[in-house]
């Protein structure tokens, strides 16, 4: 039997490399986590290196109020 869609898609992002902008920890820089691929391809152009500075700034304040999750849209568009 096969696995379902959302197992599948679960697999797929447990595989991805994940990592932050600078490639050091977020407890030490504040910056947010994203798969490598998706990092790399922000900041290859202007607009997604202002996109990840905006989003840094809002995991860096979410982190200040405590929060563990930070609503930064860097994945917006994509089906969650």
């Amino acid at each position: 039997m096969g696995k379902a869609a959302s197992q599948k898609s679960l697999d797929r992002w447990t595989k991805q490399k994940w990592r932050t902008p600078s490639g050091k920890p977020s407890k030490e820089t504040g910056e947010v986590y994203a798969p490598s691929a998706t990092i790399s391809k922000l900041k290859s152009t202007d607009a997604g290196r202002k996109k990840l500075a905006v989003a840094n700034v809002k995991k860096r304040e979410a982190t200040k109020q405590g929060k563990q999750h930070a609503s930064h849209n860097l994945h917006k568009g994509k089906k969650r």
